[in-house]
């Protein structure tokens, strides 16, 4: 039976990326923009910035951008893949492996970056978060701080956190730390509207079981990514299809922002699309897609639109 929801899970994906398909070639050929809903004022673009590949990068699932080395991009693979955090640059070149000493890749589904335990540091969070079928016990976070310098190939024990959710497993694939209070934040996938969770930065700790806290409901459904910029002031989201888009005023939560009104901003349909990131400026997202359909990924990059004056 689990197979077979898969295989139903899989056909509802294809049929119903075609018509996203079809309205992207229809803009590029007439110029014209299909959904009226899209705001074009804050980013434009996609500008495609490199074919990726390397056979090892196939299944991209999180992303982010270094904060040390803003011209280095982390991916990962997801379930299957070896635990390892892949850098390139912000050309889409491979330039070196993080390996991560003695655990699994089970389903590794987003990367973040945020504050951790030493203060003025960057860490990676990579979330071993998903569970198509609702079956794991708890969600596990592998923390490892940034590199200082760059090695083409790197090994590092990561710290290991385990979450639990108040009401049972849930597949999920979306991942933010708030740069500003240092808490976490998970998205869950399946529903109608996704549910976000929290736990609060002070108890991510290494070996620690932390219970997720309900947040709320977010009118989003198969969330598969998301980021908070650098200084905390932005919010991206995304699902198969449409990017999300908050502005965060001074002074909120992070649960604050997101329970207001979303912007979508421009996408480029991508075969799976599950990774995106900011830079470290705020001024651009990144995009890379699982290889799909015979479709190598490609780095796109949607830059901050300029504003005549």
């Amino acid at each position: 039976m689990s197979f077979f929801i898969e295989m139903l899970l899989k056909l509802f994906f294809i049929l119903s990326i075609i018509p996203f398909l079809l309205s992207e070639k229809l803009q590029k050929k007439y110029d014209m923009k299909i959904n009226p809903q899209i705001a074009y004022t804050y980013f434009t673009g996609p500008k495609k910035v490199a074919l990726i590949g390397e056979e090892f990068i196939e299944e991209t699932s999180g992303m982010a951008v270094s904060r040390k080395n803003p011209s280095w991009i982390y991916v990962h693979n997801d379930s299957g893949g070896e635990p390892e955090v892949y850098i390139l640059d912000t050309l889409g070149t491979f330039l070196g492996t993080i390996r991560l000493e003695g655990v699994e890749n089970r389903d590794w589904e987003d990367l973040a970056i945020g504050p951790g335990p030493e203060e003025g540091k960057s860490y990676l969070y990579i979330g071993d978060i998903g569970d198509n079928f609702g079956k794991f016990e708890g969600l596990i976070i592998y923390r490892i701080p940034e590199p200082e310098s760059l090695e083409k190939e790197m090994t590092v024990s990561p710290e290991i956190i385990k979450l639990i959710f108040p009401d049972g497993p849930k597949d999920t694939e979306t991942l933010l730390v708030d740069p500003i209070s240092g808490d976490l934040f998970i998205l869950t996938k399946r529903e109608a509207k996704n549910t976000l969770y929290k736990a609060a930065g002070d108890l991510l700790k290494d070996g620690h079981t932390v219970e997720l806290e309900k947040v709320m409901q977010l009118p989003i459904t198969l969330s598969v990514g998301g980021d908070v910029s650098a200084d905390g002031s932005q919010v991206l989201i995304k699902n198969y299809w449409v990017v999300y888009y908050w502005e965060r005023t001074e002074g909120e939560t992070l649960e604050q922002t997101l329970s207001g009104k979303a912007t979508l901003l421009p996408y480029e349909p991508e075969p799976q699309g599950e990774a995106i990131a900011f830079s470290p400026e705020g001024n651009t997202y990144f995009t890379l897609s699982e290889k799909k359909l015979r479709v190598n990924p490609v780095l796109y990059r949607y830059d901050r639109a300029v504003v005549d004056k």
